[in-house]
């Protein structure tokens, strides 16, 4: 079985988008589409329903969701929240990626 994990500031972060939108059933629903400067991307989005090929993982009290054909691409990966000095946002740390760009939101894999 395909596995997804969030750090506790990737969790944190979800809890406070739940709370601004007044929404505690939202998850963070990570998907991966073809394109970006090194073949795939991901995109995130926060999500309050779920689809028949949907697997929902839950840390730290927060629930990730993603499609089948996309864990297939992020079996393994965690999913953090960074703060730098030119912004916010969150990482994943994908075991499968071969390589990356450097925006960090575009990998691919052989």
């Amino acid at each position: 079985m395909a596995q997804l994990t969030l750090t506790e500031a990737a969790a944190s972060q979800i809890q406070h988008l739940m709370a601004e939108e007044k929404k505690p059933q939202l998850m963070l629903r990570v998907t991966i589409l073809g394109g970006g400067c090194s073949g795939f991307q991901y995109t995130f989005s926060l999500d309050d329903k779920t689809q028949d090929d949907d697997q929902i993982f839950e840390n730290h009290g927060v629930k990730v969701v993603s499609d089948t054909v996309s864990l297939d691409l992020l079996d393994g990966s965690e999913i953090d929240y960074v703060q730098e000095m030119i912004g916010a946002s969150f990482v994943v740390r994908n075991p499968n990626a071969t390589s990356g760009c450097g925006c960090g939101s575009s990998f691919s894999v052989e």
